[in-house]
């Protein structure tokens, strides 16, 4: 099970750090990620980490303003957000699936919570 958290209302330029905690006894073998679902829109990727969390990759929209770690000693995952925009504003889901490399695919991801609102707004 994952339980993300630390959604809420933000100004634009403003930044937010979102949480993922994970049940279970084997979190350190799972590839984590983060996606998102704007109003009408599909959800999309935006940022993956590998297990031991020495390899990373993210959605070219974020860039350079979202950071994604993990510490797996208390099985959670971490989306750090620096200069957020309106166009962030979205549900984040935090994801996993058990496997080696990281990956962008959602159809990979086998496990989901159940998503943090996130809005950028002044």
């Amino acid at each position: 099970q994952l339980q993300a958290s630390g959604g809420g209302l933000v100004q634009p330029g403003g930044s937010l750090r979102l949480s993922c905690a994970a049940s279970g006894r084997t979190f350190s073998g799972y590839v984590l990620g983060w996606f998102r679902q704007a109003p009408g829109k599909e959800r999309e990727f935006e940022a993956t980490i590998s297990r031991s969390g020495g390899n990373t990759d993210y959605a070219d929209s974020v860039k350079g303003r979202f950071t994604i770690s993990r510490d797996n000693a208390k099985n959670t995952v971490y989306l750090q957000m620096y200069g957020l925009k309106p166009e962030d504003t979205a549900v984040y889901y935090c994801a996993a699936f058990y496997g080696s490399r990281v990956s962008s695919h959602r159809h990979h991801y086998d496990y989901w919570g159940q998503g943090t609102l996130v809005t950028v707004s002044s």
